[in-house]
């Protein structure tokens, strides 16, 4: 019988949750931690869960480059649309990894990038509406290789 692949084989015990994840906070400090980061973006308005939805592996192989793709449900309208999406880590040096600037003629809210990502982890997007409204989505990721290391 052939063996299975590495990569196949990991995404299979992560999905299970078997690996493990050591020296991975708690998603509750993870919340802590960006609480001030979270406050400045939503300019201290309540950031509401769902409209938001981050799409990336379960695992990254290498953190150097990890896929994530954005999207927020709005119909992108002169009276309704995404007016920042702010990309967040919980684990990277510096937990503010982008910032996208949207207006009505963007047609779409949905972007596509790779990022470095310092080890598992939680990323969050909040997406701040036209209206005034924050919205937020978040994903977990399993890095096997961790990217963002200090070089002391």
């Amino acid at each position: 019988m052939p063996r299975p692949h590495r990569r196949r084989f990991l995404v299979t015990l992560a999905a299970l949750g078997l690996l493990p994840r050591a020296g991975v906070r708690p998603a509750g400090a993870a919340e802590n931690d960006l609480a001030p980061i979270i406050a400045k973006i939503t300019s201290g308005k309540a950031l509401q869960p769902g409209r938001v939805r981050i799409e990336t592996p379960l695992l990254a192989d290498n953190g150097h480059s990890v896929p994530v793709r954005l999207t927020v449900e709005s119909p992108m309208s002169a009276a309704d649309h995404v007016s920042t999406i702010s990309l967040l880590s919980d684990r990277n040096p510096r937990p503010v990894i982008a910032t996208y600037h949207l207006g009505p003629r963007a047609g779409r809210a949905r972007i596509a990038t790779r990022v470095r990502l310092n080890g598992t982890q939680r990323i969050w997007a909040i997406a701040r509406m036209s209206d005034g409204s924050c919205w937020s989505g978040h994903a977990d990721i399993v890095v096997t290789e961790s990217a963002c290391l200090d070089g002391s």
